[in-house]
């Protein structure tokens, strides 16, 4: 027997305001499937990954096919692959949470730190959480051998609402380059060169997703923090794709091989112009214009696409000068 309870109007319109601005009121849609990688397929979460923490703040949906993490008073979540992988191609499609998130950080990220404590390897993607009416940040950024003294971190507007539904960031990952991607653009990409030495990311990493309190930094450098009033923060994850060199993480060699495949699939799928253009109009800082932390800028910044034509757009902190932006804005 069913039993209907009419809610009072008021009472009705409060439940629907409360499930639209945590997300609760259906799932996002589903993104079109990415053609990055020839033979990349999703995989469902029992499959590919682990629950590593937050268990109750970790809800597994449509079959494993869909993994919300909660953020809330208690604490957060996070989920792991159960592989280790040398390189590969690695993707999911994310909704972040909407309306107030200040300080929340929902990341997409590789790590071997759990192996390699004081010599960890590391690509990002960090979500830095929104204060209402603004939009949410995305950083990217490269560690290798624990060289987290030498940050390397690219901050981007993004061209769509990511609380509106799910989209895609993927991360390729080779012997010679790494690159970003949000959706099927290319956003950024990392040489590797002999001046980087140990700094380009070479270990086995696993990947993972989290969500956070992220307060004494995340928003505009910690000025706004978690405003649990607004809990819970809910981030949702689909599509989720490992498409690697699984390998023994202790192992002391790996296989020359490692990578091939994703290397040459590699050179079919960047895109110089789509990145440079949104690298133009969306990039919001980077530390390679920083000229405060980096007097001299590091090695490789001579060699990121573009990074003359755009010296003019940053100022000496590497944040993108508010001409530049209204000068976007206007033609947006």
């Amino acid at each position: 027997m069913v039993v209907v309870v009419a809610m009072p109007p008021a009472l009705s319109l409060l439940v629907l305001l409360v499930l639209a601005l945590h997300g609760g009121a259906g799932d996002a849609t589903p993104p079109p499937p990415l053609r990055l990688v020839r033979g990349a397929r999703r995989v469902a979460f029992d499959e590919g990954y682990t629950r590593m923490f937050g268990d109750g703040n970790l809800a597994v949906l449509r079959d494993g096919r869909r993994v919300r993490l909660t953020l809330d008073e208690s604490t957060g979540a996070g989920f792991a692959s159960q592989d280790v992988f040398l390189h590969g191609f690695f993707s999911a499609a994310v909704k972040l949470p909407a309306y107030y998130a200040a300080g929340v950080v929902v990341a997409f990220y590789l790590s071997n730190g759990d192996t390699y404590e004081k010599t960890h390897d590391e690509v990002d993607f960090e979500f830095l959480g929104n204060v209402r009416g603004r939009e949410w940040r995305v950083q990217t950024n490269v560690y290798g051998n624990g060289s987290t003294a030498a940050g390397r971190e690219e901050r981007y507007d993004l061209p769509f609402d990511p609380t509106d539904e799910l989209h895609h960031y993927s991360i390729l990952w080779t012997r010679r380059r790494i690159i970003f991607y949000v959706d099927e653009t290319p956003i950024r990409e990392v040489v590797r060169t002999a001046a980087m030495g140990a700094a380009f990311p070479a270990k086995p990493m696993s990947v993972y997703a989290t969500i956070w309190d992220g307060s004494a930094w995340a928003t505009l450098g910690g000025r706004y923090r978690v405003n649990y009033r607004y809990a819970p923060f809910v981030a949702e994850f689909a599509d989720l794709v490992l498409h690697g060199c699984a390998v023994d993480p202790l192992a002391v060699e790996h296989s020359a091989s490692c990578g091939d495949e994703e290397e040459e699939a590699a050179e079919a799928v960047v895109s110089s112009a789509a990145m440079a253009a949104f690298r133009r109009g969306h990039m919001s800082y980077s530390y390679c214009h920083d000229r405060r932390r980096y007097p001299v800028a590091l090695s490789e910044c001579a060699l990121t696409g573009g990074a003359a034509s755009l010296g003019r757009l940053f100022g000496p902190d590497g944040m993108k000068r508010r001409r530049a932006r209204r000068a976007r804005d206007a033609s947006s």
